[in-house]
């Protein structure tokens, strides 16, 4: 049930982009958080598990939308040497959600029923959509503003050639074949691990209370969202996309591997490290003004969409891996009939996470630097 949020919101990144590159993001938002209403309805009215899983595919396959939206949005709305920084924002807003979907929500539930909280965000989502279309607009001209995409990348535009074309024209580019691949990691463990699997983990290893475990959890979540507006700024400020990048990511490989394979870590210490990881792991927000720098500018929308599906492939993929791992390595054990996995358990699954961030990492290496210019037009 968890996962079928992610299937429907990675296939729609690659017809999102090339959407948000020919209807325009307006549009585009404005109608993706109708279907999130829609789909939220029907979850929150589910009569059985089926009708709940398609509330889940549909509430993924349109808010797939947003974060592309709003990065095809501020390559027209922002300078150049903003983008990374404004990226940054929008993840530090989507992850403060992500946040108020923890404890807040569970309180909100303990207190009206799920049904009713989830119609509400229903009620929300049309609201979000209704001041969508009143107020956003696709080009700053439609307001009276300056335009940071070139003429020339605006000529560009029309001499697409469809979907298929433009997703063949993008991966032409070292960069966006690797930049596919990167971010996958770090997002995939921080995601796998805070939004399923370290809870238990944080329980069973480390013998805190269910509440300190999740209080950790929604920190390593808090800390990343404050990485990603660091980490863009940053990046604009130095001119350097790929170094900033490397040292955010190599902090991530060495503090997931304290925090997997560490024997008798104080509180303290666990603490510090797990904020570390989410502050350091807000560097894959770089990912997006990388890419956006080494392809023409009118494919903006396309490679985003590329960008985010395969940052979404990381927990798609991971969640139910590191599960299987777990099965596999399960010795029977159960407490009120669930099933409680050994440390050796969660350090067989969680390894999966290590190894793609080292893949990450060594993936960076081979990626070529745009000192935070447009390399191609």
């Amino acid at each position: 049930l968890s996962a079928f949020y992610f299937y429907s919101y990675v296939a729609m990144q690659i017809p999102t982009g090339v959407l948000a590159d020919s209807w325009g993001p307006r549009r585009l938002l404005t109608l993706g958080t109708l279907v999130a209403a829609l789909g939220a309805v029907l979850f929150a009215l589910a009569p059985n598990i089926v009708w709940a899983m398609a509330g889940r595919l549909l509430i993924g396959g349109s808010v797939a939308v947003a974060f592309v939206c709003l990065l095809k949005l501020a390559a027209s709305w922002f300078a150049p040497n903003r983008f990374a920084m404004v990226s940054g924002l929008a993840l530090f807003c989507g992850i403060i959600g992500a946040v108020c979907a923890g404890p807040p929500l569970r309180i909100l539930v303990d207190y009206f029923g799920w049904r009713i909280v989830i119609l509400f965000t229903a009620f929300m989502a049309l609201v979000v959509g209704l001041c969508t279309w009143i107020f956003v607009r696709d080009y700053p001209e439609e307001k009276g503003f300056r335009n940071f995409i070139t003429s020339g990348s605006a000529a560009s535009l029309k001499k697409r050639n469809g979907m298929v074309a433009d997703l063949f024209h993008v991966f032409r580019y070292r960069n966006t074949f690797l930049l596919f691949l990167i971010p996958g990691g770090i997002v995939g463990a921080v995601l796998t691990f805070s939004g399923l699997w370290g809870v238990p983990y944080l329980i069973t290893s480390h013998n805190v209370s269910p509440t300190e475990a999740a209080t950790l959890s929604s920190a390593l979540l808090v800390a990343w969202a404050l990485g990603g507006p660091f980490f863009g700024w940053l990046s604009d400020r130095l001119n350097n996309r790929k170094l900033l990048y490397l040292v955010g990511c190599g902090i991530a490989v060495v503090g997931w591997a304290v925090i997997i394979f560490g024997h008798d870590i104080s509180m303290i210490t666990l603490v510090t490290v797990l904020l570390v990881i989410g502050f350091a792991s807000g560097c894959m927000i770089i990912s997006f003004a990388f890419v956006k720098e080494s392809v023409p500018t009118a494919l903006a929308g396309t490679v985003s969409g590329v960008i985010n599906m395969g940052v979404m492939m990381g927990p798609m993929i991971l969640q139910p891996v590191v599960g299987w791992v777990l099965d596999r390595m399960w010795s029977g054990e159960t407490q009120m009939g669930i099933r409680v996995y050994s440390i050796m358990a969660y350090r067989g699954g969680f390894s999966l996470m290590l190894a793609w961030i080292l893949l990450s990492f060594i993936l960076l290496l081979l990626t070529r630097e745009t000192g935070c210019r447009q390399m191609v037009e």
